[in-house]
């Protein structure tokens, strides 16, 4: 066993011990109605307990990264399987620890690879409250049922541009090519359901003399409308919308905003977007 760093006791300004100098973090993986659950060591904090796996941050490590990485040293799992869909951020004052949530392609053979666990089981999501749990995660869980949704971001590129001055009137399809850049960039929003952080599935809705941008990067779905721009969100918002997905539509029309609610989507204003868009090139 190696300790580094980062592989100690402290104590926040609530008074509470924690494990982990820099902060800690876990990944609570889910597919199919269940969640990944680590069976902890006797010789552990909170030994014979149900948790997640995960661990103490190394210094300027990002929550994701530690949550995979701990939960690659702790278990069989690959962390190259999940998709990170969402942050739970827990600030004790000095001390923090990040839930990351991720779901799973299916209910992966998943062992024990370190001494610090005792097995992994993939429960039932309204069985995890009959387990014996890890005091923390017990307290957590009420909240962290919720953010078990996938997030979908669907976004009017043509409202959204015309609520900002950069020169959209002079070129149309410039402006939608740096909104699905821009959108490309981004990688976690806040203010987005459950989630303290949310790493969604962007969609972005062109239109007109738009609607030929094409794809640009890798993480946007451009959605050409060949017909009416506003029909072509609301058939892409009633495409997703679930019961386990949490959608966001990203428009400024009043119309276009009551339609999409009937569809079971959340609607939010532009200025919302831009404010967490990184500049444009």
């Amino acid at each position: 066993m190696t300790w580094g760093e980062a592989d100690r006791f402290v104590r926040c300004a609530q008074g509470h011990v924690h494990w982990g100098r820099y902060g800690a973090a876990g990944l609570l993986a889910h597919h199919d109605g269940h969640v990944l659950l680590q069976h902890r060591a006797k010789l552990t904090i909170g030994g014979g307990t149900w948790g997640v796996f995960g661990g103490a941050r190394n210094r300027d490590e990002e929550p994701v990264a530690a949550a995979l990485r701990e939960t690659a040293e702790e278990s069989t799992l690959d962390a190259g399987e999940i998709t990170v869909r969402g942050l739970m951020h827990e600030d004790h004052g000095g001390w923090g620890y990040d839930t990351v949530i991720g779901t799973a392609p299916a209910l992966l053979h998943v062992r024990p690879a370190s001494w610090e666990s005792r097995d992994a089981a993939w429960v039932p999501v309204e069985d995890v409250a009959g387990h014996n749990l890890f005091e923390p995660f017990a307290n957590a869980w009420p909240r962290l049922r919720g953010c078990l949704r996938r997030p979908v971001l669907v976004v009017d590129a043509a409202n959204v541009m015309g609520s900002r001055a950069d020169g959209w009137w002079r070129d149309r399809p410039g402006a939608a090519a740096r909104l699905r850049d821009q959108l490309d960039a981004v990688d976690g929003v806040t203010g987005m359901g459950p989630f303290d952080v949310a790493y969604p599935e962007k969609v972005l809705v062109v239109e007109g003399k738009a609607r030929d941008i094409g794809a640009g990067g890798t993480s946007v779905r451009v959605v050409a409308a060949r017909g009416d721009g506003d029909d072509e969100i609301v058939a892409t918002v009633a495409s997703v919308v679930a019961p386990d997905v949490e959608c966001v539509v990203v428009t400024a029309d009043r119309e276009l905003r009551r339609r999409c609610a009937a569809e079971g989507a959340t609607v939010a204003g532009p200025r919302w977007l831009l404010s967490q868009l990184p500049p444009a090139h």
